[in-house]
């Protein structure tokens, strides 16, 4: 009698265990493969994030987060938050400027090709665009970002164990 309860108790604690991590993994954060290299240098290819699902529940999205969100094609994008509601943006002269002033990267290893014009970001939307500016699909080629699609915020490096780093300031 005492061995079944024993096994019964490991049971219901396997089973909790198991409703936990899935609550978990349902609402508050996910694991994310990081698929090519628009993100380079900051995230390579195939690193395994952390990225924090609920963190925008409380607030909302901050200049230089990097974001996991949908796109229309069903897919998932990684990409930085550039432009906030009420900014405007462009691309000159290798550089980005977000309201007239020119933003300090220290996080891209090159110049940006190519120019964009002036936009201003719309009410409920970011403009976001990869590290690797002259090889990543972002706003300047799938448009503004509806912040509703936005999965979450990119906070751990993971895997593999060697690139390990907190990508939150």
């Amino acid at each position: 009698m005492l061995h079944r309860s024993r096994s019964s108790e490991w049971l219901i604690a396997v089973l909790i265990a198991v409703l936990l991590a899935m609550v978990i993994r349902l609402y508050f954060y996910a694991p994310y493969r990081v698929y090519g290299s628009s993100m380079f240098p900051t995230l390579q290819g195939d690193e395994l994030l952390i990225v924090n699902k609920w963190i925008y529940d409380q607030r909302s999205p901050s200049y230089g987060d990097i974001i996991v969100f949908h796109t229309e094609e069903g897919r998932d994008f990684i990409k930085r938050v550039i432009g906030l509601p009420g900014d405007e943006i462009a691309i000159r002269g290798g550089h980005v400027w977000r309201n007239g002033k020119k933003l300090e990267e220290p996080y891209i290893s090159s110049e940006i090709r190519g120019d964009y014009p002036n936009t201003r970001v719309p009410p409920g939307h970011l403009f976001v665009l990869g590290d690797n500016r002259n090889h990543s699909r972002d706003s300047r080629d799938i448009g503004m970002i509806d912040v509703n699609e936005v999965v979450g915020r990119a906070e751990i490096v993971l895997y593999p164990l060697d690139r390990f780093q907190l990508l939150v300031r």
